[in-house]
């Protein structure tokens, strides 16, 4: 996919799919909303989830956004990112309040959002290398 494509694909896409590298060596992977801000990939947790644990000992992630049901639909991007920790609870209040923008439209008083935000980290992937695909463009030729 271009660039301009894999904006506008992870503008529409809602859910991404984050892996951590677990304590024993097993990949852990959660799905995680966010927001494409810049060129990097914020999301947000709770501060004691495994996802934060295992950021915290590595910082490296690997983000999977993906679609489509038959094989010649498959699309996707894949991101291998470094991951900063944002425990500033006004970093995290104001990206709560960018990400309840995007999924429930706003609306979501300030207070609430901050009540939240006391208990989470705000996560931003620093893509370090990006790959994307899209079977659409094989014209069933494989």
């Amino acid at each position: 996919m271009s660039a301009e494509e894999i904006g506008a694909f992870l503008a529409e896409h809602r859910v991404v799919i984050c892996a951590t590298n677990g304590r024993d060596g097993w990949p852990h992977l959660m799905p995680l909303w966010y927001v494409v801000r810049g060129d990097d990939i914020w999301a947000w947790t709770y501060a004691k989830s495994q996802k934060v644990r295992n950021l915290e000992r590595d910082q490296r992630a690997t983000l999977q956004f993906e679609d489509g049901e038959e094989y010649h639909e498959l699309r996707g991007v894949m991101i291998e990112a470094r991951t900063e920790i944002h425990r500033d609870l006004d970093v995290v209040s104001e990206f709560g309040a960018a990400l309840f923008e995007r999924y429930a439209g706003g609306g979501v008083p300030p207070d609430a959002i901050r009540t939240q935000a006391a208990k989470r980290v705000a996560l931003q992937f620093i893509s370090q290398r990006m790959a994307s695909w899209d079977h659409r463009k094989l014209g069933g030729v494989y």
